[in-house]
C-alpha cells in the first residue's frame, strides 16, 4: 500500500476576473487556488471563469488560470489534482484544459449536475469531461495529508471547502462559495440568493465555524469577499 508522505508547501491565490456593483465598495474577486505539494504535486482548486463567459455587468476578466499559471512555469499537464468545489460557470471554466489532472468532486455534486440539473447547464462543456476523469469523495475527506475537504452544501447540493494546513502560516481555510464574505461568517447569517438551501447553507456555515475554532485556522479566504481580498497575498506571491 502506498503512503504519502508530502503535505503542501505554498498556497497560491488567483485572482482570474472582477466585477464592480453599485452597492459594493470593493471588486468583487473571483478566485482560484494552487496548492504546491513537498513533493511537487500541483493541485489545482477550481479554475474560474471560461474564456468567454456570458455578459455580466461589471465584470472584468484578468488573465485566466492557464495563463497566470504560466507566470510559475506551469504548463496546464503540469497540474496532478484539480479539486472542484463546484460547477457554477465562474469556478469551472477551464477544467477541460488541464490533460492529465484528476478531477476531485463530492460524489452528490457530480450526480445533481450530470443529472441535468439547469444550474449547471451553460458550464455543462466545462465539467462534463469522461466519468474516469474524475475522483469521487463521499463527505468530508482526507485527500492528502493536509489537504482535507469539507463537505459544505447548501449554496449548491455537494459544495466542498478545503482546508490547507501550511507549514508556517497553519491551517487556511478555503470556504469558496460556502461563505462568500466575512460578514455571513456567523451562527445566525441569512442564505444568500445563489444559495439553493439556506438552511443547509447555514449549517454549511456553522460547521466551518466549528472547525475554524477546533482547528485553530489561522486563515479563513472567504469566496467572493472584496474587502478581505485585498488583504490578501496574491499569485506570484503565496503562503507557505
Amino acid at each position: 500500500m502506498t503512503t504519502h508522505t508530502a503535505t503542501p508547501r505554498r498556497l497560491y491565490l488567483i485572482q482570474v476576473a472582477a466585477r464592480s456593483v453599485p452597492e459594493a465598495t470593493w471588486p468583487v474577486p473571483y478566485p482560484c487556488y494552487l496548492v504546491q505539494m513537498s513533493d511537487g504535486k500541483q493541485v489545482l482548486i477550481d479554475s474560474g471563469f471560461p474564456q468567454d463567459p456570458p455578459p455580466r455587468p461589471g465584470l472584468q476578466q484578468s488573465k485566466n488560470v492557464v495563463e497566470q499559471l504560466a507566470l510559475l512555469d506551469l504548463q496546464p499537464g503540469d497540474i496532478d489534482l484539480l479539486i472542484c468545489t463546484h460547477f457554477d460557470l465562474d469556478h469551472c471554466g477551464h477544467h477541460e484544459d488541464f490533460p492529465n489532472a484528476e478531477l476531485v468532486v463530492q460524489r452528490e455534486h457530480y450526480d445533481v449536475a450530470h443529472g441535468g440539473h439547469q444550474r449547471f447547464a451553460v458550464s455543462r462543456p466545462h465539467w462534463d469531461l469522461p466519468a474516469s476523469r474524475y475522483h469521487f469523495v463521499d463527505g468530508d475527506t482526507t485527500l492528502l495529508p493536509g489537504l482535507e475537504l469539507i463537505e459544505t452544501s447548501g449554496h449548491v447540493p455537494g459544495h466542498q471547502s478545503v482546508l490547507v494546513r501550511l507549514p508556517k502560516t497553519g491551517p487556511v481555510l478555503l470556504a469558496s462559495d460556502a461563505v462568500a464574505n466575512q460578514g455571513s461568517f456567523k451562527p445566525d447569517r441569512q442564505a444568500g440568493p445563489l444559495d439553493l438551501d439556506g438552511e443547509k447553507a447555514i449549517a454549511s456555515t456553522r460547521k466551518l465555524l466549528d472547525l475554524a475554532q477546533r482547528e485553530q485556522v489561522a486563515l479563513v479566504i472567504f469566496g467572493h469577499d472584496g474587502q478581505q481580498w485585498e488583504t490578501l497575498k496574491k499569485l506570484p506571491d503565496y503562503y507557505e
